[in-house]
């Protein structure tokens, strides 16, 4: 309490307190402004508040709803908004819609009963979450529609279990209380608040459910299209939402996330034109069950490919496949695509042998990133024999391999060993759910003691690391959506 008479922190300057208070978490900040109103006055000052990242809706465990987090966010960027420099808010409206309504964390939505009343009140919690996401986000736009200070600006909406339950058809959204007069709300604030930016670097809109429209980018302003170097739009049910206009306007691009169908031939033709900066990283989203709305056809060719490499000698690209069979695969994997990191998720289908060797064959240059994941109880076998694993031949193949993560595939114990002795203590991360890993029975009768506890200490001799499989594949499986919004961030800045 010393700290707070006549003499200690009171009688420091207030430059000297900013700068000391400039080592504290946002939430510590919030914190130690309850102590006084000189402290808030100095935590309050403009310099400590250049970032501001937020869950928003996140850690509702009790069932209560969203509109809680209103007030919290209304009094943040009321504070912050119009000077804040970074902004980086994840949207999570659903979450307190999914939490069990006994209050069991054990159990999950899809356990609940599916009578009348039952449904009834999930509608009316669903409403509710979905009222509240709306005021949140004309919150947010009514406060920096009129910052010019913005850089950077990352929106994402973590909706995905409103994708799975079919209720993001207009029908649904337009059911909320003025759901019609907030959406257009929303879109004019957003497109206002480009037109007013002046030194945008980065823009990222990630399933933001009614923000961004095929006409949102036409508004950003002149500056801030002369300054943005990375772009990501995505939208599973959206058509395109930016056009080859729109596009050449960006010419200092340098890292862009798109879903794949909006890669056309002519956006890819824009990309290699020799006037604008090289692209260094692209992001690609590839959602099967969204291929009936936005097809393949007219995506970017082996030529288009070929021409974007010449021009781009050091772009490197990161796809991410949710549910696509094999066969579209194969026609979205060009040779010269400059492929480094890959990530194939699915519940129903299953990867082929077949298109584990293509992958192997045509990336053993580049790839240094690979994910095979399957949320099915059923784990099929890849290799036609014990002895010949596609995911063995990758890892020889691909000799950058730093990343390779395994659920929901039979990967067997020898097969495991080779891959680790294979690429060594190089392969930096090596995540193998422990359901995925079979015993050999015939090995297992040549040597002595536990197999799992033999195959611990051969790969983890080989890695030059402890090594154990993963014991949790809850710690393997993600949302898709939402670790691909975090991977393409940490993909695009790290060129």
């Amino acid at each position: 309490m010393a700290l707070c008479g006549g003499l200690g922190a009171m009688a420091l300057p207030s430059e000297l307190i900013v700068h000391i208070f400039s080592f504290l978490s946002d939430r510590d900040k919030l914190r130690a402004s309850a102590v006084c109103s000189r402290w808030r006055e100095c935590l309050f000052y403009p310099a400590l508040w250049t970032q501001l990242k937020l869950r928003i809706g996140a850690g509702r465990k009790d069932g209560n709803s969203s509109s809680d987090e209103t007030p919290k966010l209304e009094f943040l960027m009321r504070k912050f908004g119009s000077f804040v420099r970074e902004l980086q808010l994840e949207f999570a409206p659903v979450e307190c819609y999914i939490v069990p309504l006994n209050n069991d964390p054990s159990s999950s939505r899809m356990d609940q009963p599916h009578g009348p009343g039952n449904e009834a009140q999930l509608s009316e919690r669903w409403r509710d979450a979905m009222a509240a996401y709306l005021d949140q986000l004309l919150c947010v736009l009514s406060s920096i529609r009129n910052n010019r200070n913005l850089r950077t600006l990352s929106l994402y909406g973590d909706t995905c279990v409103l994708h799975q339950e079919g209720l993001l058809e207009g029908s649904n959204l337009h059911q909320i209380h003025q759901g019609d007069k907030k959406i257009n709300e929303i879109q004019e604030l957003f497109m206002e608040m480009l037109s007013n930016s002046r030194q945008l670097r980065w823009l990222s809109c990630s399933f933001m459910l009614g923000l961004v429209t095929p006409c949102s980018l036409a508004c950003l302003s002149n500056p801030s299209a002369e300054t943005l170097q990375h772009l990501s739009l995505l939208d599973h049910q959206l058509g395109p939402l930016i056009t080859p206009s729109e596009l050449d306007r960006l010419s200092n691009l340098h890292s862009l996330a798109l879903d794949f169908s909006d890669l056309t031939s002519e956006l890819c033709g824009l990309l290699a034109s020799p006037c604008r900066a090289p692209l260094h990283r692209l992001s690609l989203l590839i959602n099967g069950a969204g291929l009936e709305f936005k097809p393949l056809e007219g995506t970017a060719t082996e030529d288009d490919w070929k021409a974007l490499v010449r021009v781009s000698a050091n772009l490197r690209v990161y796809v991410m496949a949710l549910e696509v069979d094999n066969s579209e695969l194969l026609r979205v994997l060009k040779p010269s695509l400059p492929l480094e990191s890959l990530h194939l998720d699915s519940y129903h289908s299953q990867v082929s042998d077949a298109t584990l060797e293509l992958i192997s064959q045509q990336y053993n240059k580049t790839l240094t990133h690979f994910l095979l994941l399957r949320d099915n109880p059923d784990f099929p076998d890849l290799s036609d024999s014990r002895n010949e694993d596609p995911l063995v031949l990758l890892a020889w193949r691909c000799t950058q391999l730093a990343v390779l993560v395994v659920h929901g595939y039979i990967l067997w114990s020898h097969n495991l060993v080779a891959i680790s002795r294979l690429r060594g203590s190089s392969l930096r991360v090596l995540t193998v759910s422990e359901e995925s890993v079979e015993y050999d029975p015939n090995q297992s009768v040549c040597m002595e003691g536990d197999p799992l506890l033999n195959l611990v200490k051969e790969v983890s001799l080989s890695l030059g690391r402890v090594w154990h499989p993963c014991l949790n594949s809850n710690q393997v499986l993600s949302e898709p959506t939402q670790h691909f919004h975090h991977e393409l961030h940490t993909f695009s800045t790290g060129m």
